[in-house]
């Protein structure tokens, strides 16, 4: 409600400082607060857990903010009609933005920082046996969870339960949430029936595998097993339109893609050439949608080689030519996929297309790793912009569990979200 009121607020007071108009208007600005809401929904801004505080996403809401000025401009003047009232001046929703943007992330930094000091200290209680909560806590560490955690030993019985539960009541600590260990094992016979009790008073309840998606968005490969795709099937396995939707998606956006990349391209392809004379482009076969094989170009960034040597890149790679740290850098020696979009081989938004020769080793070593062919492997995706590069067999687990994550959670909304953060990692240099 105050993103919407700040829009309407802003909106008047620039166009009357600048003399576009003299009176209050409300409806016409209906366009231009639901595009700016959904801006910030796609990158967590309504999330109670998202840090507020962080610059991380202090560099999410202005992109997310300049994102929805250039939709609104977009929409305006490509879409309404001649004589709107926004169309009267280009530069009054540009700086109504400039206006929304950072007022809207200072109050919600107000609002987070005074909520922190409100809810005081805030405890997970998980309930299961010590291996799990170790390796619970340990994952709780490395994602950055704020919450301290609180073990309830299952095998301990009802009474060490109704322990917590008494500290709970008397408010010497605030609980967030209560995780329980799907399988249930040990667990006493009248502890569900008080965890539905305190599930009804407001304390919110979750199998591990959930915690994982709301909390993390990613899926735990424990819960993976060869026959889990039947169990829990795909979104996009199991509707087609969805499928076709997307290669349209695709097909108008590489063709957009590639037209105004030609000349970066072409500048590019120079620059590697009177850099080192190796070839311009870079091909290698990549695992692609139901496994198939395709050839993936790219700018060249290293030296030329026999595919030879490390697979993985490191930090300051001595391989990296002058140019190709620039064209990395900027991610512009991703453009030239855009051919392989356009041709159907990948997606823009997918899991990374791997190397045949890695992908051997992943499916010998990690048994779910196929289910993530099940789509193809796009430009960008959320694994790409939730976890750090991967060079080994642990990084490409962790950044599995956010591959099947999008597989099974597939979506318009999802897909855009992921441009924004692709957006951030690019202005952050994240990544290799």
């Amino acid at each position: 409600m105050a993103d919407i009121l700040l829009v309407v607020v802003a909106f008047n007071l620039v166009t009357f400082l600048r003399g576009v108009s003299t009176e209050v208007f409300i409806l016409p600005l209906v366009g231009p607060a639901i595009v700016f809401v959904l801006a910030l929904h796609l990158i967590d801004g309504y999330g109670a857990s998202s840090d507020m505080m962080s610059l991380d996403y202090a560099s999410l809401h202005v992109i997310a903010s300049v994102s929805a000025a250039l939709l609104t401009l977009f929409l305006t003047y490509a879409f309404i009609p001649a004589g709107f009232e926004l169309q009267s001046s280009r530069a009054a929703i540009i700086l109504s933005f400039g206006l929304v943007g950072p007022v809207s992330l200072a109050y919600r930094r107000y609002y987070y920082s005074r909520s922190l000091v409100r809810r005081g200290e805030r405890k997970i209680v998980f309930l299961g046996e010590k291996g799990d909560f170790d390796v619970f806590s340990s994952e709780c560490t490395r994602m950055g969870t704020q919450a301290s955690l609180v073990h309830v030993d299952s095998r301990e019985g009802y009474q060490a339960f109704e322990q917590v539960l008494g500290s709970i009541e008397a408010a010497t600590f605030q609980v967030e949430a209560i995780v329980v260990k799907e399988s249930g094992e040990n667990v006493p016979a009248d502890v569900p029936m008080r965890l539905v009790q305190l599930y009804f008073s407001g304390i919110p309840t979750y199998t591990l595998e959930i915690f994982h998606q709301v909390y993390w968005r990613k899926i735990p490969l424990y819960r993976i097993n060869p026959i889990w795709l039947f169990q829990e099937g795909f979104r996009i396995a199991r509707e087609p339109i969805f499928e076709r939707l997307k290669r349209i998606s695709d097909v108008a956006f590489s063709v957009v893609g590639l037209v105004f990349s030609i000349p970066v391209i072409c500048a590019a392809a120079a620059a590697i050439k009177l850099d080192d004379g190796g070839p311009v482009f870079f091909l290698q076969n990549r695992v692609g949608w139901r496994k198939r094989t395709f050839k993936l170009i790219k700018l060249r960034t290293m030296r030329a080689t026999q595919g030879t040597g490390d697979p993985y890149t490191k930090q300051g790679d001595s391989r990296i030519t002058r140019v190709g740290r620039i064209l990395r850098s900027i991610r512009f020696d991703e453009l030239p996929q855009l051919w392989n979009v356009l041709v159907g081989q990948m997606s823009l938004i997918g899991p990374r297309a791997e190397w045949d020769r890695l992908v051997a080793e992943y499916e010998r070593q990690i048994p779910s790793y196929h289910f993530r062919h099940l789509v193809k492997p796009g430009i960008t995706g959320w694994a790409q912009v939730n976890y750090r590069y991967g060079d080994g067999i642990q990084d490409t687990l962790r950044k599995l569990e956010y591959d099947l994550y999008y597989i099974r959670n597939f979506s318009f909304l999802l897909d855009a979200s992921i441009v924004l953060k692709t957006i951030h990692v690019m202005v952050m240099q994240k990544g290799r």
